[in-house]
């Protein structure tokens, strides 16, 4: 029998043999473990002076220790949900417009099904990506078809990789553990906060094109879908350069900065409707602070620290996002002349720095006039008057301690930014809304008596931060379509989304229904 073993504690300072530990905790004999694996590992940081492992596992056992069963902390295991594949019948190959999370298993999933999907990504393959990453942090030569943004990845791919998400799904150990079939380590199965960092992740992303690849999939990089239009049944697509495809099933996996292919998909009649989003800055900390704020005595032995947090005033909630222990701040745009941040961070997490999204919640009827993309454009003003301050893409900025007191610093202290093309210090309100703003500075002492040393004077503050999430989402009803037969939006870019995992999923979700409503 396969048991689900829970509440295995154990002191961060031993070498933590928990195997031992279960067998001890449980009365098991060691000889008597027939299988056992991790299913769960997290760090338990409440009690500073205590702090412990927290341990779940998966032990198979023989019949007579059925008596564990009464005991509190133990279930029966319950095996991940193990995918069916329907063999593909339409004579017309699906298409995956765009190749993030959501795109990607998607196609992943179609292709095991010998549907061999088209993929139409807008930006270059991961490789080719790189490179033009690489020269718009070093020369500051943007490619707006291929940047952090787009290309093979998706936005994902030039992130932290976390891997952890608020969605309850059954497909969740799905996700991760093709993740790590594709070439992730091994924890992200396991971890709590489970992260593949950027290194990893082009690893991942090329595997998992491979084998759709091996399958018959067909790829189409540096390919913009820009139109389409419908005749009976049938879908043609337009794209740059010239493509032409006819299908029954697109599956629209944009991402949410592909702006103009999302007007040009409400004027062709697709409906559409405006939903919150979030904006702010960055905030950058020395990691070693971080670390010593969460664990105490005990970050000596720990990996780097990550936290997490929201503040809620009267009228706002002020939240952290995709923290990045040991990362840094990324210069992210897409378009000429504006500022877009982000964060990042390798697997080893080993840089001087943590940053994390620091981020105010933003209504429609904040920006909705009267268009449902009147997000779109609220998003890219405060984009362009961040590239205005400074006139080139050095960020907007300041320090905590400065921003606190209404003032500008005029250098940076112990904290040194690692926004690639530096840091413009300046007062915010000229490129962030006033209530973005004032709400952060409401919000930061807050912070701090949460997690005391969050609002350092030191701590930069780097914007804007504007692309968290949507601002747009893409109408689609029961049968996961869309007012336009035969599309389907999935993922971030359609509003169904926040993060790699929940993308993934959706994505996943869409092609499973679709190949076995076919």
């Amino acid at each position: 029998m396969k048991l689900k073993l829970t509440n295995i504690r154990i002191p961060v300072s031993a070498n933590p043999n928990v195997k031992n530990a279960v067998c001890q905790q449980f009365h098991i004999r060691h000889e008597d473990v027939q299988d056992f694996k991790i299913v769960r590992q997290a760090i338990d940081a409440r009690k500073k002076n205590k702090v412990m492992f927290d341990y779940q596992v998966a032990v198979t056992l023989p019949d007579n220790y059925k008596s564990l069963l009464e005991k509190d902390g133990v279930s029966e295991y319950k095996e991940p949900v193990q995918l069916q594949y329907p063999e593909w019948k339409d004579d017309l190959r699906p298409v995956v417009v765009g190749f993030g999370p959501s795109g990607m298993f998607a196609a992943l999933y179609l292709a095991r099904c010998h549907a061999k999907p088209i993929i139409l990504e807008r930006g270059g393959k991961i490789e080719d990506r790189k490179r033009a990453v690489a020269d718009f942090l070093y020369t500051k030569t943007l490619n707006p078809n291929s940047n952090v943004q787009f290309g093979e990845g998706g936005a994902g791919t030039f992130s932290d990789g976390k891997l952890n998400t608020n969605v309850h799904s059954e497909y969740n150990d799905f996700v991760l553990q093709e993740f790590y079939k594709h070439g992730a380590h091994e924890d992200v199965t396991y971890m709590q906060n489970p992260h593949v960092g950027t290194d990893y992740l082009e690893k991942v992303v090329r595997n998992i094109r491979l084998e759709i690849e091996s399958l018959g999939g067909e790829f189409h990089f540096n390919t913009v879908f820009t139109d389409f239009k419908k005749q009976d049944e049938v879908l043609e697509l337009f794209c740059e350069p010239a493509l032409k495809i006819k299908t029954h099933h697109v599956l629209l996996g944009l991402g949410h900065s592909a702006r103009d292919t999302i007007k040009r998909l409400y004027e062709r009649g697709m409906e559409m409707e405006a939903k919150p989003f979030s904006m702010g800055v960055r905030i950058e900390h020395q990691q070693r602070r971080i670390n010593r704020m969460q664990y105490g005595d005990a970050a000596r032995i720990l990996p780097p620290a990550s936290y997490k947090g929201v503040v809620h005033l009267e009228d706002r909630s002020v939240y952290t996002f995709c923290m990045c222990p040991g990362g840094t701040v990324m210069a992210s745009t897409n378009d000429p002349e504006t500022i877009v941040t982000n964060g990042m961070s390798e697997r080893n997490r080993d840089k001087a720095n943590s940053n994390s999204a620091l981020l105010v919640n933003v209504n429609p009827d904040d920006y909705l006039k009267d268009n449902p993309l009147d997000g779109l454009d609220y998003q890219e003003k405060y984009e362009r008057l961040a590239f205005q301050v400074a006139g080139d893409y050095r960020a907007p900025g300041n320090l905590v301690g400065e921003f606190l007191q209404g003032k500008v610093a005029e250098r940076y202290r112990s904290v040194k930014p690692s926004y690639p093309h530096g840091v413009c210090f300046c007062d915010l309100h000229r490129c962030l809304p006033d209530y973005v703003v004032d709400s952060l500075k409401k919000a930061l002492p807050l912070f701090d008596r949460k997690m005391p040393g969050f609002a350092d004077p030191d701590a930069v503050l780097t914007g804007v931060e504007t692309r968290s999430s949507s601002p747009v989402r893409m109408v689609r009803g029961d049968d996961r379509m869309c007012s336009v037969k035969g599309i389907y939006p999935i993922g971030e870019g359609a509003g169904y989304a926040g993060g790699i995992m929940s993308a993934a999923i959706d994505g996943l979700k869409t092609a499973i229904f679709l190949s076995f409503q076919q």
